[in-house]
């Protein structure tokens, strides 16, 4: 197994070094150019590294279908494999166990379906199995068979469920980098050969410095969609087979074997049964299911609930009805979050297109009525953090193809000298621009900003509590096998964009009230952007624990003209402080109440009016996280001001 793995050797010094992109070029052209990573430029590949993985790759790896792939289980006590065997292999089995020893292993023979014929008629099969019962923070060793014999041992180490890391990623589309896109041509092959082998080494050079950065403990990876490039309807001759050159490659890193990857079905993945094989995805569902790849499906990690959408299909009735039965079953979660493919809240140029704002607004109620926390996504290949958005509403009537020809003026490049990297679309259209189409246009770009669905953030420690509202966290290019520009205005809803045609990857940190995201650029492993940090507080507990520091013994006296003393006593409890409400109402009506606030167990009222009946009642408060919990009002005591 391992003969057939990306075994890259990266020192010190070479992790230290740039994957930088192509060399600066000045050109003119009409349309800014995507960017990619040729990774035999990178720095990573110096020292003859990449020379061994490109020998490697023709000579082994890019005619192997037989690569395994791991998949989370349906909670953290499973774990899902898949891979492909010859048909007349018959029926392989797998085995994990605990230790290099493997005791105690347990030997599962693999659910089998018909899977990918090669050009040549050779048959394969697809191979399933799930493993169950296995104890957290425990190393493990699978086992599988090829030709009746079983591999080499490959080592699974589990992790914690309560406090874990998850690396998130987007689009490593193996094989984009390729120019000549499914041409019925012999240079076509040899292209998408070349472009496979640049573009899994970047994205076996994103994972290693993922897991590099998270301390070899991230607990697997999510990965937003467009594992490979090459659809089935626009390979040569529609042939199926053309596309597993591309997952030779994408399955090819040496982490791999030892880290669980859920995927997501983008819009590269749909159409090709391929990805259905190579993927063993838990509590699939028939809902979200286009009719090719599957549905959608979840797991739960600890206290998350993971919700992945198969978003090609767009019966989007179904993906609600999915979410909602999905946390009803898991009601005890604390989080919840989304992957789908489409960036509905994203920073390129596919954020702006009709066909995803349509949907952004199909979805977002769904996901509000559901609780869910973050939606993470790709397909716009550049990173963008949104701001905490709820509530967001369709204001502007438009069409999924409308505005072709306003998008594609507006990222136009004719007489602007480009220099590569080109990582801002130029914004051609002018905002005092006379034409009526173009006029429209910007005031649709105006409302899909979401302006009104920005929250106010309640922030304490740097930390944002209590987030009311969803996260929308979109990933750049893992591989950098094609990078687009950040559109031209920066989007309202957005704290945080970035491209620098760099390949980016998340790593995200949860632990029993808290979810962190940190993300870095893969040449420095340096932060793009700075730490972001939710936290729940569980204010019913703090709410139990205020309301037994009651308040009572409240005494009013007034012994001068317009000013009241108040004193009070409570228990024991620890406190930060008393709220005394007053009022010329004994129903405390808004318009008629007054309130301060002190430390100490007495006040005294001031600018009250002389002659009048006030109403007073005390309660304690105490700050937790940046949040005020108020315990119960003491009984309600009166007192009239003094007119001397």
């Amino acid at each position: 197994m391992y003969s057939k793995k990306l075994m890259m050797s990266f020192t010190a010094t070479v992790m230290a070094m740039s994957l930088t992109a192509a060399p600066v070029v000045q050109v003119m052209a009409k349309a800014a150019p995507d960017g990619h990573t040729e990774a035999k430029t990178t720095s990573y590949a110096e020292d003859g590294v990449y020379d061994k993985w490109e020998k490697e790759w023709n000579s082994s790896v890019k005619n192997d279908w037989t690569q395994i792939s791991l998949t989370p289980g349906a909670d953290a006590s499973k774990l899902n494999f898949a891979w492909y065997s010859l048909a007349t292999e018959g029926v392989p089995k797998l085995k994990i166990g605990e230790g290099r020893n493997m005791k105690n292993a347990k030997y599962y023979t693999a659910e089998q379906q018909d899977a990918t014929k090669r050009k040549d008629g050779v048959e394969y099969k697809s191979n399933k199995v799930t493993a169950d019962g296995l104890k957290e923070n425990t190393t493990y060793y699978y086992s599988y068979q090829e030709n009746g014999v079983y591999t080499k041992p490959a080592k699974y180490q589990t992790k914690d469920s309560d406090k874990f890391s998850f690396i998130f990623v987007g689009d490593p589309q193996i094989g984009s980098s390729n120019e000549l896109k499914g041409e019925d041509k012999e240079e076509f092959y040899q292209a998408q050969s070349d472009s496979v082998c640049s573009d899994s080494f970047n994205w076996g050079v994103t994972l290693k410095s993922a897991m590099d950065k998270t301390d070899d403990k991230a607990a697997f990876v999510v990965s937003a969609g467009d594992q490979i490039q090459t659809t089935k309807k626009k390979s040569p001759n529609k042939a199926a087979w053309v596309s597993e050159v591309e997952y030779s490659g994408y399955l090819s890193p040496d982490v791999l074997a030892n880290l669980p990857v859920a995927t997501t079905v983008g819009n590269h993945d749909a159409d090709n049964a391929n990805y259905k094989y190579h993927f063993n995805t838990p509590n699939s569902s028939e809902l979200g299911d286009n009719g090719t790849v599957g549905g959608d499906y979840w797991f739960r990690y600890g206290d998350v609930l993971f919700m992945v959408l198969n978003t090609q299909d767009t019966k989007n009735e179904e993906h609600q009805k999915f979410m909602e039965e999905t946390v009803a079953a898991n009601k005890d979660c604390k989080w919840k979050v989304v992957t789908m493919h489409q960036d509905i809240y994203g920073a390129a140029e596919h954020s702006n297109e009709p066909e995803i704002t349509n949907l952004r607004y199909t979805l977002v109620p769904y996901f509000e009525k559901c609780g869910v926390d973050v939606v993470l996504s790709g397909h716009d290949h550049a990173y963008s953090r949104s701001r905490i958005l709820k509530g967001a509403k369709k204001t502007f009537e438009y069409t999924d193809d409308e505005f072709d020809k306003q998008l594609e003026k507006d990222i136009d490049a004719d007489n602007v000298t480009i220099t590569n990297p080109f990582t801002v679309a130029p914004g051609n259209i002018s905002s005092d621009t006379t034409d009526s189409e173009e006029k429209k246009y910007l005031d649709y770009l105006d409302a899909v900003m979401d302006k009104d669905a920005v929250q106010k953030e309640n922030v304490y420690n740097e930390q944002v509590i209590n987030p009311e509202g969803v996260l929308y966290l979109t990933a750049n290019s893992s591989s950098g096998s094609k990078y687009y520009d950040l559109t031209a205005r920066k989007q309202s809803y957005l704290a945080s964009r970035w491209q620098e045609d760099i390949p980016t990857y998340s790593v995200i940190d949860v632990t029993d009230d808290t979810f962190t995201i940190n993300t870095y650029r893969t040449d420095s492993n340096e932060k793009i952007d700075s730490t972001y940090t939710m936290k729940k507080v569980d204010v019913p507990s703090e709410q139990k624990e205020i309301d037994k520091a009651a308040v009572k013994n409240v005494s009013l006296k007034s012994t001068s003209k317009g000013k009241v003393s108040v004193s009070f006593s409570q228990s024991a409890k620890k406190v930060d402080g008393y709220e005394i409400q007053y009022s010329t109402s004994k129903n405390f009506t808004k318009s008629t109440t007054s309130s301060v606030k002190t430390k100490k167990e007495s006040a005294t009222l001031k600018n009250l009016k002389a002659g009048k009946k006030y109403y007073v009642r005390v309660r304690a408060y105490k700050n937790v996280s940046g949040i005020t919990v108020y315990g119960k009002y003491s009984s309600v005591k009166s007192v009239k001001v003094s007119s001397k």
